[in-house]
C-alpha cells in the first residue's frame, strides 16, 4: 500500500520544511508514501466560500483514483489516539487497497462532494492547526504508527 498526502497549497515555512522532510526520510524505511500538492486558488476575492470549496474539490477530485481509500482530515473525523491510528495504517496495510489518501483541504475545509467521495474522516486534535503545520504533525504520527507497529522504542505509552 502507498500512502499519499494531498494538500491544497504548499508549505512556505522553511522551518516546517526541513521538520517534514526529516520525517518523510525516516519514513522512507518503513512505507512507500508521496505528498502531492494542489495550488492554491488564485484571484477568488468575488466567489462565495461555497463556489472556493468546489474549485478545490475539482482540484482534488483529479488527484484521485477511482480504487483510492480516500480519508479526509477533518475536525469532524474520528480521533485516534497514536496507537489506534498504527491499527487503522496497519488495517489499510493488510486490506487490497492500493493507495490511501489523506486529504487536507483549503481554509475553508471541504465542499459536500469531497464528503462524499471520502471513505472515512480522521481528526489530528480537536484544536485548529494551520495548513502548514498539519503536514508537520501527520508525516510524524504516521512516523510515529510505523514505528509502533514494528515495535521500535520511539513511541513511549
Amino acid at each position: 500500500m502507498k500512502i499519499i498526502l494531498l494538500t491544497v497549497g504548499k508549505t512556505t515555512n522553511s522551518h516546517l520544511i526541513h521538520l517534514q522532510e526529516e520525517y518523510q526520510k525516516r519514513l522512507s524505511f518503513y512505507i512507500p508514501y508521496e505528498s502531492v500538492v494542489v495550488p492554491e486558488l488564485k484571484n477568488t476575492k468575488k466567489l462565495s466560500i461555497g463556489e472556493k470549496l468546489e474549485k478545490e474539490a475539482d482540484l482534488i477530485l483529479n488527484q484521485l483514483d477511482s480504487n483510492d481509500h480516500v480519508v479526509l482530515l477533518d475536525e469532524k473525523g474520528k480521533p485516534f489516539t497514536s496507537v489506534g491510528f498504527s491499527e487503522f495504517i496497519s488495517k489499510k496495510m493488510l486490506s487490497s487497497i492500493k493507495r490511501t489518501v489523506f486529504v487536507v483541504g483549503g481554509p475553508y475545509g471541504f465542499s459536500d462532494r469531497m464528503y462524499k467521495r471520502a471513505n472515512s474522516l480522521l481528526s489530528l486534535s480537536s484544536m485548529t492547526f494551520s495548513h502548514q503545520m498539519i503536514r508537520l504533525i501527520f508525516f510524524e504520527q504516521l512516523y510515529r504508527a510505523m514505528t509502533i507497529l514494528k515495535g521500535e522504542p520511539y513511541h513511549h505509552d
